[in-house]
């Protein structure tokens, strides 16, 4: 460190450059065993004789805040350290609404967490076990083998140009129609949507969704301090005439759908409800919010295709895409498909906030999905999941008393109970070492206490029977 002493006339210097080192040292600044320079070297430095230094050094070692190894030179005894203890501000007095409303609708804080061995149908997390991790290894050496340093360095708040040009391909083999539109990559679902919000709406504003929907949506709607109008759901999807009904009565300023594997309830939307569902909403001028959540996992008959490709050249829909819930969550990649100059908006909003998403992260996943891996895995997981939604459908329906279950396939259903509190419920399965989700965190208007959604992506088939029995056994108890 630089030893910058203002010397004064009305006290010897030695006895200055001893209080100085002296106060640096019980600060904490100079720490144990820093090596201080020679006398000679501090003498050039401070502009004093040898000998005054010297003074000052034997005052330091008398009050064993120095020590002399012959040889090797003068270091920092160990002392107490004079810190400051007494000042301790209440930092929980000083939150904002906005930190005080996302730790109050934090989930993973407030909700029953796993215990190991337990039997979760909790987490909607892909099952780790079906990665190809050697196709990804693979990627990431060709991607710094094409790269070299450069991958690490900043990227564009837009996206990695071999990616985005990746994602468009991806975008019009699902039958959108690209003219006039962009795509912009994000961090996952969550900074996507909270871009768009953030772009498109103004506190109070009211946006439409169904009811249930998806509970990272439903808490950044309450961040963004919107009137969440959610519409119920039957077993298609959003049901029409509440739609009708909600749109003649509210002023809406956008609409939010998951139409494929909805979550919570699994539901894949069919093609004439999507198209209806558009065509009312572009009557009454309510653009949409698209989450294209799993869409990829569409296994029971043909792809469906999105609502971005039934609006075909109109912009009206804002597209988001991730692959989180099917391939490599902890990459954190989405990106959001929209109109042109709306994307021009977002990426200034996104370089605001992050400057860029990890060019590394897009350049793998670029790498791993242009070579064939992507396609070979889809095949893979599909038969996975397929056969485990299979069995846990049948399961539910043996072991569970109900009103009735949704789900079309993905990773959960959605289990409705004959006047049983699912939170009651969960109480009970939890110390019989079963973990569920309570539907009501996914409801708009505080419903759903006799709901609850069973994941079953990373649950074994043996474990999927016997948690289903325990949850039956306990229902039967309530």
């Amino acid at each position: 460190m630089s030893f910058n002493i203002k010397f004064n006339s009305s006290e010897e210097k030695y006895i200055q450059i001893y209080r100085y080192i002296k106060e640096i040292i019980e600060n904490g600044m100079l720490p144990y065993l820093s090596k201080l320079p020679s006398t000679r070297e501090m003498s050039n430095i401070i502009k004093v004789s040898r000998s005054t230094v010297l003074r000052a050094y034997n005052m330091l070692e008398d009050e064993n805040l120095l020590f002399t190894v012959k040889g090797k030179g003068t270091f920092v005894a160990k002392v107490e350290i004079d810190e400051n203890k007494d000042w301790t501000i209440n930092w929980c007095d000083r939150l904002n609404i906005y930190a005080k409303k996302a730790e109050e609708m934090d989930i993973i804080k407030k909700e029953k967490t796993y215990k190991k061995g337990m039997i979760s149908f909790k987490s909607i997390a892909p099952n780790e076990k079906l990665f190809d991790i050697e196709e990804l290894k693979r990627g990431f050496l060709n991607l710094i083998s094409l790269e070299g340093g450069k991958i690490l360095n900043y990227g564009y708040a837009k996206g990695y140009k071999p990616f985005l040009l990746f994602l468009k391909e991806y975008m019009e083999q699902k039958g959108v129609d690209l003219k006039n539109k962009d795509i912009l990559v994000t961090n996952g679902f969550t900074e996507a949507f909270d871009i768009i919000l953030s772009t498109i709406t103004k506190p109070k504003d009211n946006i439409l969704c169904e009811n249930p929907t998806h509970n990272t949506a439903i808490k950044l709607m309450k961040l963004h301090n919107l009137n969440i109008i959610g519409v119920p759901m039957n077993k298609d999807g959003m049901e029409v005439k509440e739609l009708k009904k909600t749109l003649e009565k509210k002023q809406i300023k956008i609409s939010y759908l998951i139409p494929s594997y909805h979550n919570p309830t699994g539901i894949v939307m069919s093609y004439e409800r999507r198209r209806e569902i558009y065509e009312i909403l572009k009557s009454y001028k309510v653009p949409i919010i698209e989450d294209g959540f799993n869409e990829e996992l569409q296994h029971l008959g043909g792809h469906i295709s999105p609502i971005a490709t039934i609006s075909g050249e109109e912009n009206s829909v804002i597209y988001l895409g991730s692959l989180s819930k099917i391939l490599f969550p902890g990459i954190r990649i989405g990106w959001i498909c929209a109109d042109k100059k709306l994307i021009s908006v977002m990426e200034s909003v996104k370089r605001s906030r992050n400057i860029h998403t990890s060019s590394l992260d897009q350049g793998i996943l670029y790498e791993y999905m242009r070579n064939g891996s992507f396609n070979k895995y889809l095949k893979k997981i599909k038969i996975s999941y397929r056969e485990k939604y299979e069995l846990a459908l049948k399961l539910a329906k043996k072991y569970i008393p109900n009103q009735y279950i949704w789900g079309d396939g993905g990773l959960y259903i959605f289990v409705k109970l004959k006047g049983v509190n699912s939170r009651e419920l969960l109480d009970r399965c939890y110390k019989k070492g079963v973990i569920f989700m309570p539907g009501d965190v996914f409801f708009t208007d505080g419903k759903g206490e006799d709901t609850f959604r069973l994941a079953f992506s990373r649950t074994t088939l043996l474990n999927l029977e016997k948690g289903m029995k325990i949850i039956g056994k306990e229902i039967k108890k309530l």
